[in-house]
């Protein structure tokens, strides 16, 4: 029976763990200096930032991802807009439409998926970034390379790469993404399903409807 691949560091139940990033931090502090607002876009950035400063809690905080929205409010942030596209070009739409009298302070990863700060920039929006933690790929052995139709849980971009210079693609593998974004980063070949919602547990969900699916034929 095929089984379900879960690339996130955090386990659920029904699905096989297989963590494919590393996080580490690379700010020793956080530059809050003229801004009124602070963005982001994982909850790994959350808690990178409660690592570094705990202060970042005295700053209202926008939130993409409902994930990133509940490790805001579990850490005691206050969260004052979760927007309703998570990712990319809508996300920077919404900050122009939203917050253009804000002075944002995105804390953000190395790499990111799509270039905010240039995107608003062109629209008169000055985005301030500050790098606080950086991801690396786990190694693993070709053993433990998922058999043949297995389903793979992907969360970002970064899950993607690391899934690929590990194994590589297998036709009979079956790809379930939490966004359109993601999405984007697989083999156009990958037979791929988006959750329903931009959280885990959506992914789980869809990728039980996937595997029910594929038992029935």
């Amino acid at each position: 029976m095929p089984k379900i691949y879960l690339l996130s560091p955090t386990p659920r139940e029904g699905t096989e763990p297989l963590p494919m990033i590393e996080f580490s931090l690379i700010a020793p502090s956080i530059d809050f200096g003229g801004s009124d607002t602070l963005m982001f876009t994982s909850k790994q950035a959350v808690k990178s930032a409660e690592a570094i400063d705990p202060s970042w809690k005295n700053y209202p905080s926008v939130a993409i991802g409902g994930a990133t929205k509940k490790q805001i409010e579990a850490l005691g942030g206050r969260v004052i807009y979760h927007p309703e596209h998570f990712y990319g070009k809508s996300l920077a739409e919404d900050i122009i439409r939203f917050f253009s009298d804000r002075k944002l302070l995105y804390l953000r990863p190395k790499e990111v998926s799509f270039d905010s700060k240039g995107y608003l920039e062109k629209a008169g929006i000055v985005l301030r970034e500050q790098v606080i933690y950086e991801t690396a790929c786990r190694k693993y052995g070709w053993q433990m390379r998922p058999e043949a139709g297995s389903i793979i849980i992907f969360t970002s971009p970064s899950t993607i790469r690391c899934f690929l210079k590990n194994f590589g693609w297998d036709s009979s593998y079956k790809a379930v993404v939490i966004g359109e974004a993601t999405k984007a980063h697989l083999p156009p070949e990958a037979e791929t399903y988006v959750a329903d919602r931009a959280l885990i547990d959506a992914c789980v969900e869809k990728a039980r409807e996937v595997l029910i699916t594929s038992n029935s034929k």
